[in-house]
């Protein structure tokens, strides 16, 4: 029987030593030790109940004794009481203070993370904005130059052409035999310069239409980056309200 209470009171010691749970009255024990002690009662049992009957034999010594021990652990129990509710309470308060000082600190330290995402989001947001107006820029004048330099070209090859059609006309107007010739020749001169501005305009177009499509991609970039920035800080903001509100949002 002994050694039954044996075990019982190393359970109970490593129940009583074992680690506690934050904010709960759980706390955490070996268990390969407990294992160990439960499977040890467990052998010791099937002998200890043997010596039980040999105590029966003696219940009544037993039982005086028994009475006069619960008299005086209760006796004891009603001293150790105080001290021990107050020591309870003075270790919950401690509890409960440490778990308010991580609290506050987790809630400081997401929201200096939240802090340096935005600065950072609102940094990289700014370098791509200017980077854009930059590339815009700079595309947009390409574009105007080129636009401005194939529309040049393309007057001048209609002014040469029409010049020439009209010298060519000037020339052959005096040969009456030729006069026919020269004027379908000037006019398809003439035909062949309004085709070929028409032509220095299309390409001019699709130039600056290529140009701003690039510049569309440039924007798209940039819109991406925002939103994921924007996206860590719902993220940073969510966390802030799970440190300070976990139970709420538990529920």
């Amino acid at each position: 029987m002994y050694r039954c209470f044996e075990v019982l009171d190393d359970m109970m010691h490593m129940v009583e030593e074992a680690r506690s749970v934050p904010m709960s009255a759980n706390c955490v024990v070996p268990r390969e030790a407990m294992r160990e002690l439960i499977e040890d009662l467990r052998n010791a049992l099937p002998m200890e109940v043997d010596d039980a009957q040999d105590v029966l034999d003696e219940r009544d010594t037993l039982i005086g004794n028994a009475r006069e021990s619960a008299d005086t652990m209760l006796t004891d129990a009603q001293q150790n009481s105080t001290s021990t509710v107050q020591h309870a309470r003075d270790e919950a308060d401690r509890i409960l203070a440490e778990a308010k000082a991580r609290a506050d600190r987790m809630v400081d330290e997401a929201t200096a993370h939240a802090h340096t995402i935005q600065q950072s989001a609102g940094e990289e947001a700014e370098r791509l904005a200017h980077n854009s107006q930059r590339e815009f820029e700079a595309v947009t004048g390409r574009a105007r130059a080129e636009a401005a330099r194939a529309v040049e070209s393309g007057n001048a090859n209609y002014n040469k052409s029409v010049a020439d059609g009209i010298a060519e006309q000037q020339r052959l107007v005096s040969e009456a035999e030729v006069v026919v010739a020269a004027k379908s020749e000037a006019e398809r001169l003439v035909d062949a310069a309004y085709a070929e501005s028409d032509r220095l305009r299309g390409e001019c177009d699709i130039y600056v239409d290529e140009k701003l499509a690039g510049f569309e991609e440039v924007l798209t970039g940039t819109l991406r980056s925002v939103n994921r920035g924007r996206q860590q800080l719902r993220t940073g903001a969510a966390m802030h309200d799970y440190v300070e509100y976990p139970h709420e949002m538990a529920g």
